[in-house]
């Protein structure tokens, strides 16, 4: 099955000008700063940078789970800040996926269920030929009948990546999904979240720290301080090792 990628509507999500500000007075913190970026469909682009750098918060924002100070985000033509939670609700239960660090399974649920769930709670029935698709995809053919317990981590994030997947999202981020997964695991989930984009024509942002990781996707962007200062097409583990290397020292990389 391939999905045609429109090339006419290419933006899955963007920020342009966004600002985020925690607290106020001395103890203000500046999370992002006149971020602007867009995120091309059926693409995969990670965000790297230095701890506290503000990619967490940028996908967060760019998610709906988290409100900009300043600025818009933007899920396709939908604009998501100025949405109340109705609206909010209906955006990240429509077009938008999630996969985080901790698998988030329901400990008493099937993979199968666990799967089916956001559409079950929707009130919408699977597409059987795409959900066969995603199951065979991520190899859990065998597995769809075990509880999360009787499952790997690798296996419970792949069940966390086809929850994801199966209501066809607009956009899927994932925020540092193998951190907690050694690297053969965690190479299982990036395979078929880059076969899921490659195949399938799905968008995918990715925070993580781990250069590997990183290079699995297209694009990679970089931010140090709250704002983008750089940004990589086609990354290797090495490049992007180097470009963080700089960013974590940058006082050196200026002499």
């Amino acid at each position: 099955m391939t999905v045609t990628v429109d090339r006419d509507n290419r933006v899955a999500a963007s920020a342009r000008d966004v600002w985020k500000v925690f607290g106020s007075g001395e103890a203000q913190v500046v999370a992002l700063r006149g971020v602007s970026a867009e995120f091309e469909r059926g693409r995969f682009t990670a965000i790297m940078g230095p701890s506290g750098s503000g990619k967490s918060t940028l996908m967060h924002c760019l998610a709906g789970l988290d409100v900009v100070t300043r600025g818009t985000i933007k899920i396709g033509d939908t604009q998501v800040n100025g949405l109340g939670d109705a609206g909010l609700t209906k955006l990240r239960r429509d077009k938008v996926g999630f996969i985080f660090q901790q698998f988030n399974l329901l400990p008493t649920l099937s993979a199968e269920e666990n799967i089916l769930l956001p559409l079950a709670i929707a009130g919408r029935k699977p597409d059987r030929e795409w959900f066969d698709t995603v199951i065979d995809t991520v190899g859990l053919r065998e597995r769809l009948g075990h509880r999360p317990s009787q499952l790997s981590g690798g296996q419970q994030q792949r069940v966390a990546c086809a929850r994801a997947l199966v209501s066809r999202p607009d956009v899927v981020f994932a925020d540092e999904p193998t951190g907690n997964l050694d690297s053969r695991s965690g190479a299982e989930v990036l395979n078929f979240l880059r076969r899921s984009v490659s195949e399938f024509g799905q968008t995918i942002v990715m925070v993580t720290h781990d250069p590997v990781a990183a290079s699995y996707a297209g694009r990679v962007v970089f931010l140090a301080d709250g704002e983008i200062v750089s940004e990589l097409v086609e990354p290797t583990p090495e490049t992007v090792l180097d470009t963080m290397k700089k960013l974590d020292a940058p006082d050196e990389a200026a002499h």
